[in-house]
């Protein structure tokens, strides 16, 4: 595979380290005679379900275990924990091993302080009926404050209340999805309306043929998407073993390829409202003041996203914007020759997903899928330390890297705001770009086929939409986040499919290009056809 194809597999790879896994949030209310104070914890509705309210909530005396992670009853007096809420240090042993110790010693909730970002406490599905008492994570420096505050007469209670599934934020996600699905449609659309006008007047080799674009990357052979995939797969296990080094190296691909990706979209907007470039020339060669200072503005907002990446009030709108840009290009560039080719990439793609969200749990040590813990990154795991006793630094960890391969958005009404953070509503590149890879074949189609409605690429868009639909409902109902392609893949096949076969042009359809691709020695597999 050429630098071009294995610099594709690395880029359609990183869109899939994402999920729709997201922290449970709940509050911690500390108090200490009329005093009280709250903090954001993060609980898992597969433990013991918190009250939904504070007045159903029971008060426990907090005993601070802080000396200890508890992974052994070593050294804990069993008295001392007896009916009382614990805090402990999170490191060393799986969350669940934690509290059935806390669970032996009769301690009746067990809160878990963190020095890193708060994640979801998650467990082999064979644990989580054995806890019979509330567990959470919480900052460690909330609990500090809290001790300074109320020093060791602390009281707290937990609870979690309920809060809108229904966000606004949940439209917002869909209406970038589906504009940028259009958008990256109809420009690889006109993309192919151009190179088939370039071959009829003379510029490409006439008869109908012409040569994919220098600038594509066209996928055209069973054999290459299988081992595609496969690639993939190696790439999403790499990450799962060695995060740490990867995350950075992914890092640096997306700031180099969205930066790219945001150059070429703002030259072709620039082109389709007509501004000049002017040149000048140095040294014997001419340069496009346009392209310099499109080029500069680019590598600036890269910069600013790389510099600020971990702040989330307002970064995520660059992160969006870099998203969208990278969709479009990703689109644009990574062509299907046929829907042959189509439906085995979007099946394997599936499987993928499925696979190493739903079946890898039952092979790894903690229980969690590789596609989550790469997702999460190592903080799922817990940090490591030597014994039972934990070194706590002077100041809070910086937060942990994460993959930047989802748009983001804001949700409008979580009530948690103001005390864990910024929440939001997620999408993965992947749900847009491997849906948006069959629109954009659908939309060259039309071109090749003249139809003048773009019958072909509307449906699939209506398609891609109604999957899209389906999937936020399903995802609401059951209260859990939903793998979108288990949804969009079918629907969209089905759909270009079913259209394709109602015109009579199924075997067109799937045969697809008559175009040759640069590296292919067969003939064009529609000769004439245009």
């Amino acid at each position: 595979m050429d630098p071009k194809g294995a610099f594709g597999v690395a880029l359609l790879s990183v869109v899939f380290f994402t999920s729709e896994v997201k922290g449970q949030e709940a509050i911690l209310r500390v108090s200490s005679g009329d005093s009280y104070r709250e903090y954001c914890i993060v609980h898992n509705h597969s433990w013991t379900p918190l009250s939904p309210t504070l007045d159903a909530a029971t008060q426990y005396p907090l005993v601070n275990l802080t000396s200890t992670l508890l992974c052994n009853a070593s050294g804990v007096n069993p008295e001392a924990v007896k009916g009382k809420a614990v805090v402990v240090m999170r490191g060393e042993c799986d969350f669940s091993q934690k509290a059935l110790v806390a669970q032996n010693l009769s301690a009746s909730a067990l809160l878990i302080a963190s020095t890193n970002s708060l994640i979801t406490p998650s467990a082999n599905e064979s644990e989580y009926p054995k806890v019979k008492i509330p567990l959470a994570l919480m900052r460690y420096r909330d609990f500090l404050e809290a001790k300074q505050v109320f020093g060791d007469g602390m009281g707290v209670k937990l609870y979690a209340p309920p809060y809108s599934k229904i966000d606004p934020s949940i439209a917002v996600i869909l209406l970038i999805s589906v504009v940028t699905i259009t958008l990256g449609g109809f420009w690889s659309g006109a993309c192919e309306r151009e190179k088939l006008n370039s071959c009829a007047g003379g510029g490409g080799g006439g008869g109908g043929k012409g040569k994919a674009s220098s600038g594509e990357l066209s996928l055209y052979s069973p054999l290459k998407v299988f081992i595609f995939v496969a690639l993939m797969c190696g790439m999403l296990v790499l990450m799962y073993y060695f995060y740490n080094i990867l995350v950075y190296v992914i890092i640096v691909i997306f700031c180099l390829a969205s930066a790219s990706a945001l150059f070429s979209c703002l030259d072709a907007v620039m082109d389709k409202l007509g501004c000049g470039t002017l040149s000048v020339s140095v040294r014997d060669k001419s340069i496009s003041v346009r392209s310099v200072l499109l080029a500069a503005a680019c590598i600036s907002i890269v910069v600013v996203w790389g510099v600020y990446r971990n702040e989330d009030r307002w970064i995520w709108i660059l992160q969006d914007l870099l998203g969208i840009a990278f969709c479009l290009n990703f689109m644009k560039t990574i062509s299907l020759s046929n829907f042959k080719i189509c439906v085995i990439l979007l099946s394997l793609l599936l499987v993928y997903d499925v696979f190493f969200v739903f079946i890898t749990p039952f092979f790894t040590k903690n229980g969690v899928s590789i596609m989550v813990q790469v997702a999460l990154g190592p903080d799922a795991a817990g940090e490591k330390t030597q014994g039972n006793v934990v070194e706590i630094p002077a100041e809070p960890q910086p937060p942990s890297e994460k993959l930047p391969v989802v748009m983001r958005v804001p949700r409008f009404s979580a009530w948690a705001q103001n005390l864990c953070g910024m929440q939001f509503s997620i999408l993965g590149y992947g749900d847009i770009i491997v849906p948006g890879l069959l629109v954009a074949y659908c939309s060259r189609f039309d071109v090749w086929v003249n139809s003048r409605k773009k019958i072909y690429f509307i449906s699939c868009c209506i398609a891609y939409f109604l999957g899209m639909i389906l999937t936020f409902v399903v995802m609401l109902l059951s209260g859990m986040g939903q793998p979108a392609l288990l949804y969009l893949v079918p629907f969209t096949l089905i759909t270009s499919a079913v259209v394709a076969g109602c015109r009579g042009e199924m075997r067109q359809f799937w045969s697809g290009t008559t175009y040759e691709v640069l590296d292919s020695p067969r003939e064009p597999l529609l000769p004439g056809k245009n």
